[in-house]
């Protein structure tokens, strides 16, 4: 687990604003990202677990470590930093407004577990699982990482006979999907604002952010200019929601530009995506043979399911999976799928765009010798934005004056900058050949399908001639 230094379990809840000799008995672990993180007894027993621990097996980034060497860092460590940022930012509330508020030690442990065990549903290689693979085998699936989590934390309790409060675990399970479309939290609930800590719905501003962004930041050797310890340092909380002073306007703004850039240039990067469609391909591949997907409901088969998936495939003699382990093999030897060009989707157009498929590539080619099939090509429709979608998400977050006003208001952009921006999503449709010698009939077909939808040539660019004659 870590560098523990007691096993004594019976000990109270430890916070940010502990005294230091009982932090000094606690466990704790060392984080590259904050420094010492305690560990309460209760959280404790939830990482203990097989279940818990099946998250070091989880890259947080899935596949881009094959694009960005460092980004080798698991599930288990955001999960440790999330629990770490949400007692910090509860226990911050209470010293600065714990009389007014009515914060208490059951708050803190709460809230706490909701950010350690935020994660815990998720599948192997993170996102693309649940957005990418189980569409392409359960046609109307609306299964989600969030949903697992809250059965994953049933399951846990039951199978490990873990004492805990049932309002308690009822609250940790609402807090994890306080930011889905499966939350029933009332606006009015009380101390409605613990429910923004780690998977903020209202906003988009949480600690689930805080960690990952300064997290995947680092191990991608990127920057970070967003500084979260400003907003946690100058929160309040006013009428049941947490606000933010409004001097910290830029730094809000920061927090959802760092996200967009990282999703342009790591998330999303053409050649992570190209990688993850021969995965997802190879999965589906295998998928009738090893049941990939046949657990997705049953927490006390799930948890078996990690990365390691892909080493399964790989060495096992089964001719049933020969298909799916070439393209295993391909991705080893760095054979990937050709990114042949890509187009952001004109602005006016967004609204009401329909996602391209490789269909639509198919139907674009002119007659040649070459016949494409729709199986030759592989279409990403790619979605950035600031957190919100086509809407400003800063036009959701309620600031104030400094602390001796009681007055909360969002303020437009127009009153700070006219450089920020004025969308606030791309679209970005690319398209790759699943074979070198076809890149230049799928990038002559991707052209076409551009001029017949928007009248003109939406990429940059054309495709590189060298691109054009390469083969495998």
């Amino acid at each position: 687990m870590g560098a523990y230094c007691n096993d004594d379990l019976n000990m109270p809840v430890y916070s940010a604003g502990a005294p230091t000799n009982e932090l000094r008995f606690s466990k704790h672990v060392y984080d590259n990202v904050h420094g010492n993180i305690y560990l309460d007894p209760l959280c404790l027993k939830f990482i203990d677990t097989e279940q818990f621990q099946r998250l070091r097996e989880l890259k947080q980034l899935g596949v881009t470590n094959m694009v960005y060497p460092g980004a080798v860092h698991s599930r288990f460590e955001h999960s440790l930093g999330v629990y770490w940022l949400a007692g910090e930012t509860a226990q911050k509330l209470k010293n600065f407004q714990g009389m007014e508020l009515d914060i208490d030690k059951h708050d803190l442990q709460t809230v706490r577990l909701a950010g350690l065990l935020h994660d815990i549903g998720h599948g192997p290689f993170s996102h693309m699982f649940e957005r990418e693979f189980l569409p392409k085998v359960m046609s109307g699936c609306e299964w989600s990482h969030e949903l697992m989590s809250v059965k994953m934390i049933d399951h846990i309790v039951d199978t490990h006979n873990i004492d805990i409060d049932a309002q308690m675990l009822k609250r940790v399970k609402d807090m994890i999907l306080a930011s889905t479309e499966f939350s029933q939290l009332k606006s009015n609930a009380e101390k409605r604002f613990l429910y923004d800590i780690v998977a903020n719905g209202r906003n988009g501003i949480d600690v689930d952010k805080f960690d990952y962004l300064v997290r995947d930041s680092r191990a991608c050797g990127l920057g970070c200019n967003f500084q979260f310890q400003r907003l946690t340092e100058t929160m309040r909380v006013m009428d049941n929601e947490i606000c933010y002073r409004a001097k910290e306007y830029r730094n809000v703004h920061k927090l959802f530009a760092t996200r967009a850039d990282l999703y342009r240039t790591v998330y999303t990067h053409p050649k992570v995506k190209a990688i993850e469609l021969m995965i997802v391909d190879a999965m589906v591949k295998a998928n009738n043979y090893l049941g990939i997907s046949a657990n997705i409901d049953d927490p006390a088969e799930y948890w078996k399911l990690d990365d390691t998936i892909l080493k399964t495939i790989e060495i096992a003699p089964d001719p049933e999976l020969a298909e799916a382990k070439d393209l295993i093999l391909r991705v080893r030897r760095r054979q990937l799928y050709q990114f042949c060009n890509e187009y952001a989707v004109p602005k006016e157009k967004i609204e009401h765009f329909k996602a391209v498929t490789a269909q639509d590539i198919v139907c674009s080619q002119k007659h040649t010798s070459l016949t494409l099939k729709e199986e030759d090509i592989a279409v990403t429709n790619v979605k950035i934005d600031l957190a919100r979608g086509r809407e400003n998400p800063l036009e959701c977050i309620k600031f104030f004056k400094d602390y001796e006003s009681e007055e909360k208001f969002v303020i437009p952009e127009e009153r700070v900058s006219h450089l920020l921006p004025t969308t606030f999503q791309d679209m970005i449709v690319r398209v790759y050949a699943k074979k070198p010698e076809l890149v230049e009939a799928v990038s002559e077909a991707f052209e076409n399908f551009q001029m017949r939808t928007y009248g003109i040539k939406a990429q940059v660019h054309e495709t590189p001639e060298k691109k054009k004659r390469r083969v495998m």
